[in-house]
């Protein structure tokens, strides 16, 4: 199987919903994206606006995605489909967000549930200094070098 990676582009953006509302882990659909004001249209802006988002992909299939928003240096997202779990894709997504983020930012951070997977996996990619924002969530943050 023959994995790439690669910025995301227009012509990606329902792929990338796919692959986040085919998540069990912190699963979100389509509808409760919009209600957070996360839409197609403001994805499309920010990817056209700035390099702030990659795509994994095997035969042109996307099966994964990372996304930062790079004026607040925020690891926003990584996603994988279930099934393409456990090789290494998150871990490629998630090094293209830093190398970006850290172009602008000395910190990056991120947030995301404190008993979740993927808090152990950013904890394994060197992301620390955590911090409990309420109950189920937590702020991580990654230093430029580290």
């Amino acid at each position: 199987m023959n994995i790439s990676t690669r910025a995301a582009q227009l012509s990606d953006i329902d792929s990338i919903f796919d692959v986040r509302t085919s998540v069990v882990e912190n699963h979100l659909s389509r509808e409760e994206m919009q209600q957070m004001g996360i839409n197609e249209s403001v994805v499309a802006d920010m990817i056209e606006q700035s390099q702030c988002a990659w795509v994994a992909t095997v035969n042109d299939n996307v099966i994964g995605f990372s996304m930062i928003l790079p004026d607040d240096g925020c690891l926003f997202a990584a996603f994988v489909l279930p099934e393409y779990e456990g090789r290494g894709i998150g871990r490629s997504l998630v090094q293209l967000a830093e190398h970006e983020l850290f172009k602008h930012h000395e910190i990056a951070w991120l947030e995301t549930d404190k008993n979740s997977r993927a808090a152990q996996f950013y904890v394994q990619l060197g992301w620390g200094n955590k911090k409990n924002i309420n109950d189920t969530d937590i702020r991580l943050e990654k230093y430029r070098g580290v």
